[in-house]
Order: structure tokens, then C-alpha cells, then sequence
């Protein structure tokens, strides 16, 4: 598979997420200022959406809004419990104003 254009860069605040659904797969898409990331957006304790937390650009991790669960957003890790279990990390490339997530090129998990 290519990758798939999920948005527009102006679509996706300066330290915001949004969640989109790729080939089927919810994925959260974070924006820090050039650098973009895109990380699976359930969180692996509980099946809540991480596009809904907060960004931590300092630290580079997104927090789960339910039990603030944080996950690296460069290696999918959790940081802090209760969760235990990495979410899925993908490539994410802009072409001119697209944004663009590769499902099939998984980074880490």
C-alpha cells in the first residue's frame, strides 16, 4: 500500500493531535512545529481515543485524557502507567500542503 493522505497541514494545530482512520486504523497525528508523528490512537489500557489528550512537546509524548496513560510519540512506549503495552508508530511524510501516514511502513512497535 502508498501512503495515504489523511489531511492538510493547516488542519493540524502547532502542539495539537487529530484522529484520523487509515486503511481502517484509528491514528492519531501530532504536530510539533515541523516534526510530525503518527501513533496509534486507542490507548492500550483502555479503548480511549489519544487524539483527545494532551500533546507534551517537551517530552515528545501524547497522554491519555482518561487515566493519563503517555506514550512516546517517537517509539509508541508508554512512560507511565496504568498502561503497560506500546501503541503502534507510523511514517508520516508532508508533500507540499498534504500530510501523509504510511500504515504499512510501521517504525516500532
Amino acid at each position: 500500500m502508498s501512503p495515504t493522505r489523511v489531511c492538510s497541514v493547516g488542519d493540524v494545530s502547532d502542539g495539537g493531535a487529530a484522529r484520523f482512520v487509515v486503511e481502517g486504523r484509528p491514528v492519531a497525528v501530532v504536530r510539533l512545529g515541523d516534526d510530525w508523528y503518527a501513533i496509534g490512537d486507542t490507548c492500550t489500557h483502555q479503548k480511549i481515543s489519544l487524539a483527545e489528550g494532551e500533546v507534551h512537546a517537551d517530552r515528545r509524548e501524547i497522554e491519555c485524557w482518561k487515566h493519563g496513560s503517555c506514550f512516546s510519540l517517537e517509539t509508541g512506549q508508554p512512560s507511565s502507567l496504568p498502561a503497560t503495552r506500546p501503541e503502534p508508530i507510523f511514517t508520516v511524510s508532508v508533500q507540499g500542503d498534504d500530510v501523509l501516514v504510511d500504515i504499512a511502513a510501521r517504525e516500532r512497535t
